[in-house]
């Protein structure tokens, strides 16, 4: 009887055992399918928009410590568009941002400024990979100053405008990673004719109002889950210009880190980094932190 009930505890256990590595297997296969039909999206358009506000607010009163009051806050539209039919990709996206911070005591300042619209059009060659072409445009819509002299203007709507444009190769694996490299891309810079009267400006030579480039240009996108509610998104573009200095390597990298606490609240990080030898020899840098209020639509 004891041998009875041994065997019969033996096997209920085993078969715990299979039910439970059969049920993490059907877990885990539908973790996968969920994914997957993330990824697949059907074909035809797909549209999605996200309005963000943040606010950042210091305050001092007597405090021996030091420090300035302050506030700052900064408003971004971020809008994607996307096309998929028949091995055919169009990836477009329009991103506009303003920022501006008080210190007390002091003029009202700027921190961020960017009218930005990305265009990508690739069509299926093998796998992952397809032939591509792609457009880019970024100006901004306020007057900017020179850090060392507030009252020297250096740019305003329009001025300086950028474009980019060019055939090459796109490594696609999904959305949220991809990779497109264009050999061939020619870059158009425009200043209004008042910036260049004195001096070069923006590496538009004096007296003239616009500059073009031929170089190559990489650009590559990450977005990726951190943890729990919290998503960090990478950008970085790349261009050399075979006409001058092609050593010089222009960088333009963005790293957007975003912490949902609810529905319409997140905590947010930006952080970019700019090298561009025709307008500062050295690295500029942005960084904002803050609470913000997100609506997407």
């Amino acid at each position: 009887m004891k041998k009875l009930v041994v065997a019969a505890t033996l096997l209920i256990s085993v078969c715990n055992l299979n039910a439970q590595e059969n049920e993490k297997t059907l877990l885990k296969k539908t973790e996968e399918a969920v994914q997957k039909v993330n990824e697949e999206k059907p074909n035809g358009w797909s549209k999605k928009g996200t309005f963000t506000l943040l606010a950042n607010q210091s305050s001092f009163s007597n405090w021996q410590a030091g420090g300035q009051s302050n506030i700052s806050g900064n408003i971004g539209v971020n809008y994607d568009f996307n096309y998929k039919h028949d091995g055919w990709n169009w990836d477009n996206k329009l991103v506009v941002a303003y920022g501006i911070t008080k210190i007390k005591d002091q003029e009202l300042q700027k921190t961020d400024d960017r009218i930005e619209f990305n265009s990508l059009l690739g069509k299926k060659a093998a796998g992952n990979w397809f032939y591509s072409a792609f457009f880019n445009f970024k100006t901004q819509m306020d007057s900017g100053f020179d850090p060392a002299a507030a009252t020297v203007k250096i740019s305003h709507f329009f001025s300086p405008a950028f474009f980019q444009f060019g055939p090459g190769f796109l490594w696609k694996k999904s959305d949220n990673l991809k990779f497109n490299f264009a050999p061939l891309t020619s870059k158009l810079i425009i200043v209004h004719p008042h910036f260049t009267e004195f001096g070069p400006s923006f590496g538009v030579e004096k007296g003239k109002t616009s500059r073009y480039e031929l170089g190559a240009a990489v650009n590559g996108y990450y977005k990726f889950k951190l943890m729990e509610n919290v998503y960090a998104e990478n950008i970085l573009n790349l261009y050399s210009n075979y006409l001058e200095d092609p050593q010089n390597v222009d960088i333009d990298y963005q790293l957007n880190i975003a912490m949902k606490i609810n529905k319409t609240l997140s905590a947010n990080f930006a952080f970019q980094t700019i090298y561009d030898d025709n307008s500062f020899r050295g690295f500029q840098t942005r960084q904002v932190i803050g609470l913000g209020v997100n609506y997407g639509f």
